[in-house]
């Protein structure tokens, strides 16, 4: 019976409850474990949800950012995770990475390098596969649109060169920057990494639509292609 207790944070004693806790004092006051706990609603036979929650985070030596990469697969490797739960988790974590990336001004100037960055870096930064990004700018190098165009394994034959300029024609966009992630960390261009580049500038010469730069981000940096003297 004591056991049985453990499975539903609606047993525990009111001031325990997350959720109460939550709606009592405001959600800055609770653990991240406690956040997770509500997510999850229930814990399993051994562990309360506030429990299962802190192990889960102590996989991941309690980096949010670590477990926003993690699979479907990983999260409901844990007992008492199942399909419903390891899917909350993983909106959640969605939610706070595209949070993130609106907190760039809507219509961003791009002087640098590191203005680029500061948008595709919430973006791109911690993800666990692959994905490429345009960023379109107008004459005065403002941010206009951005779209994501492939994602996945990135060679250049999966990158619609003719889609990716009409997207741009239709913005009516002057320059582009180009990014991808390395989920390994890695910064170093690839072979593929360096023929789009050139596929996509050549192409964008013809129709007077420049590409300033391509970085390559990962979560703790990022490689300028323009910086390295290779646009």
């Amino acid at each position: 019976m004591s056991d049985n207790r453990k499975l539903n944070i609606k047993d525990w004693a009111t001031e325990d409850r997350p959720r109460e806790r939550m709606l009592a004092y405001g959600p800055r006051m609770l653990t991240d474990a406690e956040l997770i706990a509500i997510l999850i609603g229930s814990g399993n036979l051994e562990e309360t949800a506030v429990e299962l929650s802190r192990k889960i985070l102590g996989s991941v030596e309690n980096s949010l950012n670590d477990l926003g990469k993690k699979s479907y697969e990983y999260l409901s490797s844990f007992k008492g995770i199942g399909e419903a739960k390891a899917v909350n988790i993983m909106a959640a974590m969605e939610l706070s990475r595209r949070r993130k990336s609106e907190e760039a001004p809507e219509r961003p100037q791009i002087t640098s390098s590191n203005d680029a960055a500061a948008i595709l870096m919430p973006l791109l930064g911690d993800l666990d596969h692959e994905e490429f990004w345009i960023l379109l700018l107008n004459r005065n190098n403002k941010v206009i649109h951005r779209f994501m165009t492939s994602k996945g394994g990135l060679t250049a034959t999966v990158i619609d060169v003719r889609t990716i300029l009409k997207t741009a024609i239709e913005r009516l966009a002057t320059a582009m920057i180009l990014s991808h992630n390395h989920p390994s960390g890695n910064l170093t261009p690839s072979d593929a990494d360096m023929q789009i580049t050139r596929k996509l500038k050549d192409a964008g010469k013809i129709m007077d639509i420049q590409v300033l730069d391509h970085l390559i981000v990962s979560q703790k940096g990022y490689y300028s292609f323009a910086d390295n003297g290779m646009i």
